[in-house]
C-alpha cells in the first residue's frame, strides 16, 4: 500500500531527529586518548589535520635508451632536496641554534649515502624501471631495516629517512608542499606522524601544539618539539581517525593525553591548569643557576644526559652541575670507519673545557646488541640484548676498547672526566676493565702523554646481578651509577619496546624500588657515592622518592632539570625521607604511584597556598 505524502514525511522527520539526535550526542561524547608525553604544557584549541603526503608510486618499464633520463632526474632531485635541506638547516640555525640545525647533517648523510644511490640506478638498469618507483623500493627496504630495530633510538631514525626519501618523491614527481605558513589561525597540528623539518619549520603564532598517531620519546621530532616549547604528544596510535579539522581538543603534554570533544567543565578545569603551568615555568627559570639543596640543606647533583657534544648550550642554559652520562656509542654509528684516538680526544675534551669544574662522567661504549657497526662483521645473535654487548664487546675488542680510553685519558687534563663502565654484572668483568685500562696509562705515561692520574672509574648498576653484589663491587669503584632502563627490564621480565607488554615496564614496582633503596644504602655504607642516569631520574613523580632514598645525583634530560631543582629546594630532606619509608612499606606500584603524586602536589603547590 503506497504512503501519502503525510505519512512518508512523518517518517523521514523521525528518522532526521533520529540521526540528529545521535550525531548531536556523538559530537558532544568527551573521548580521553592516551600518548606518549614528549614536550610539556597544556593547549586548548582547533584541530588541523596535517596532510601525511602519501604518494602512490605506479612501476613504468621503460627503455633502455630512457635510462640515462632516468639517472639525470634522479640525480638533479637529490641535487635539490640537498638544496632544501642546506635551506631549512640555514632558517633553523636563525631561529633556534646551531646545534639543532646540526640534526639535519644526519639527513645529509642519507641522501649522500653511495651505496642507496647505486642501489638505485642499478635497479633503474637492471629492471628498467622509472626512477620513482625503483627509489621507492629501496626506500621500503631501507624502512623496514629500521623499524625492526630494538633500540628506540635507532628505531625513530626511520622518521628521519622517509622525511629525505618524501623529500626526493617530491622532487621526483614535481609536486610543492604546503608549509605551516599558510594557516590563519592558532592551531593544533594532528597527523599520523611528523618529520623533522616539518616540526622545524612550524611557526610558534600558529601552531600552539601538536599531536601524532606514531612517534617516540627519542625522536629528532620530539627533541625539536621541546627545543620550540611547543606542547607535544606523540604514540596516540588512533588520533588521526578520531578527529576532523575544527575540532575542539585539549593537549596535555605533561602527562601525555588528548582529550576530544571536552566539556565546557572540562575546557575551565584545563584553563586554570594552564595557567597554573604558565606560573610554575615562570618560577623554573630563576632556579637555573640555584643549586639543588633541600630546605634543610641537603645537597644534591643534578646533571644532564647527553649524546653529542653539540647539546651542550641546552644543557648549561637548563643549569646542569655537570654531565652524569656521556653515551658515547653514538660516535660509531651512520659511518663507514671507526672513530680514531684523536677523535674521541676532541670531542671529550670540547665537553670537558664547555662544562669547567663540573664533572663528566663518560660512559665507554655501549655498542653490541641492536647497535653495531656494519663493517665489524660481527654475527647477529637470537637475544641481542642480552649478548655481546656494552662491557663484553668491548672486552672481546679491546683493540677498540683501547682506542676510546687513550682518548678519554688525554682529554682528562682540560677538566673534570669521569671513566663508567656499562651493563657490569661481577668482579671479573670489571677487573679485566680496569686491567686493559692500566695498561693504557702505562703505555701514555712511556710517551709522556698527560692525563689525570686520579681520575675516578665508576660503574653502571642496570643488571641484577650488580644490584645484588653491589658490596664487593663498592670496593672496587669511586662511585655507582644506576641504569634504570634496563635495570628494571631485566628485574621485570619485560621489552620496554614491546608494546604488547609496555604497560607491565614501571619503576614503581615495589622489586625495583627495593633494588635501588639496596644499592644507594650499601653506597654509602661503603663511602662511595651514587646518581641514577636512567630515564626514571627525569621523572618529576620520582624526585620526591629518590630524594627520600639517598640518591646523590640524578642525571636527566637538560629540559627536566629545572623542575628536578623545583621539587628538591620545596621539601625538606627529612620530608622526603618521610615519603621514602611510607613507600617502601607499600605492596603495589598503584598505591605508590597515587601516593607520591599526592605528595609531590602537596609539597610543590603548599607555599603558593
Amino acid at each position: 500500500m503506497a504512503l501519502t505524502r503525510r505519512r512518508q514525511w512523518k517518517l523521514w522527520k523521525k528518522f532526521y531527529r533520529s540521526v540528529s539526535k545521535r550525531m548531536k550526542k556523538q559530537t558532544k561524547k568527551q573521548t580521553m586518548i592516551n600518548g606518549i608525553a614528549v614536550s610539556p604544557g597544556i593547549a586548548i584549541g582547533k584541530v588541523f589535520c596535517w596532510d601525511s603526503e602519501d604518494y602512490t608510486i605506479l612501476r613504468h618499464d621503460i627503455s633502455s635508451q630512457q635510462i640515462p633520463l632516468e639517472i639525470v632526474r634522479f640525480e638533479e632531485a637529490l641535487i635539490k632536496t640537498r638544496s632544501e635541506i642546506l635551506d631549512i638547516q640555514k632558517k633553523i640555525a636563525e631561529k633556534m641554534g646551531v646545534e639543532h640545525a646540526e640534526i639535519f647533517d644526519a639527513h645529509l648523510l642519507v641522501l649522500e649515502d653511495r651505496m642507496m644511490i647505486e642501489e638505485v640506478i642499478n635497479k633503474i638498469k637492471k629492471e628498467q624501471v622509472n626512477v620513482e618507483f625503483a627509489f621507492m623500493e629501496i626506500l621500503k627496504r631501507y624502512a623496514e631495516i629500521f623499524s625492526k630495530m630494538d633500540d628506540e633510538y635507532l628505531r625513530e631514525r626511520l622518521v628521519d629517512i622517509q622525511d629525505v626519501g618524501k623529500r626526493i618523491i617530491r622532487n621526483l614527481l614535481g609536486k610543492q608542499k604546503e608549509g605551516f605558513l599558510e594557516l590563519k589561525e592558532p592551531v593544533i597540528i594532528i597527523a599520523a606522524n611528523l618529520s623533522p623539518s616539518d616540526t622545524a619549520l612550524m611557526q610558534k603564532d600558529n601552531v600552539i601544539a601538536f599531536a601524532t598517531d606514531m612517534g617516540g620519546r627519542t625522536s629528532h621530532t620530539a627533541i625539536l618539539a621541546r627545543s620550540l616549547n611547543i606542547p607535544a604528544v606523540v604514540g596516540l596510535k588512533t588520533i588521526t581517525a578520531q578527529v576532523k579539522n575544527g575540532d575542539r581538543v585539549i593537549l596535555e603534554g605533561n602527562q601525555g593525553m588528548m582529550i576530544v570533544h571536552p566539556s565546557s567543565a572540562t575546557v575551565r578545569k584545563y584553563q586554570r591548569e594552564k595557567q597554573k603551568f604558565l606560573d610554575f615555568e615562570k618560577g623554573l627559570s630563576r632556579l637555573k643557576s640555584l643549586p639543588a639543596v633541600t630546605k634543610d640543606n641537603h645537597a644534591v647533583t643534578v646533571a644532564a644526559n647527553i649524546e653529542f657534544p653539540e647539546e651542550l648550550p641546552s644543557v648549561i642554559a637548563h643549569g646542569a652541575q655537570g654531565i652524569g652520562l656521556y653515551r658515547t656509542e653514538y660516535m660509531y654509528l651512520n659511518r663507514s670507519d671507526l672513530p680514531d684516538e684523536d677523535e674521541h680526544f676532541q670531542a671529550y675534551r670540547k665537553v670537558a673545557e664547555a662544562m669547567k669544574k663540573f664533572p663528566v662522567i663518560i660512559r665507554t661504549m655501549d655498542l653490541g646488541g641492536d647497535k653495531f657497526v656494519s663493517h665489524l662483521d660481527i654475527p647477529s645473535e637470537i637475544n641481542p640484548l642480552m649478548g655481546s654487548r656494552a662491557i663484553r664487546f668491548c672486552l672481546a675488542r679491546p683493540d677498540i676498547f683501547k682506542t676510546q680510553l687513550r682518548g678519554i685519558l688525554r682529554a682528562s687534563v682540560y677538566g673534570n672526566l669521569k671513566i663508567m663502565y656499562p651493563m657490569i654484572p661481577g668482579l671479573d668483568e670489571l677487573r679485566q676493565a680496569n686491567q686493559i685500562l692500566h695498561e693504557v696509562k702505562i703505555d701514555l705515561r712511556k710517551k709522556s702523554i698527560p692525563f689525570n692520574e686520579q681520575i675516578d672509574v665508576g660503574i653502571m648498576i642496570e643488571v641484577p646481578s650488580a644490584a645484588l653484589i653491589a658490596d664487593l663491587l663498592a670496593k672496587e669503584v669511586a662511585f655507582f651509577s644506576i641504569g634504570t632502563n634496563d635495570l628494571i627490564q631485566y628485574s621485570l621480565a619485560v621489552d620496554r619496546i614491546n608494546e604488547k607488554i609496555a604497560y607491565l615496564y614501571d619503576p614503581a614496582h615495589p622489586a625495583v624500588l627495593r633494588l635501588i633503596k639496596s644499592v644507594i644504602d650499601i653506597g654509602h655504607t661503603r663511602g662511595i657515592w651514587v646518581g641514577m642516569c636512567g630515564e626514571m631520574a627525569s621523572e618529576p613523580l620520582f624526585a620526591l622518592l629518590l630524594l627520600g632514598l639517598g640518591l646523590d645525583e640524578f642525571s636527566a634530560s637538560a629540559v627536566a632539570i629545572p623542575e628536578i631543582k623545583k621539587i628538591v629546594r620545596s621539601v625538606s630532606f627529612a620530608e622526603a625521607r618521610e615519603v621514602a619509608n611510607t613507600v617502601m612499606g607499600m605492596s603495589t606500584a598503584g598505591e605508590i604511584h597515587s601516593y607520591t603524586r599526592e605528595k609531590l602536589k602537596e609539597f610543590l603547590f603548599r607555599e603558593e597556598r
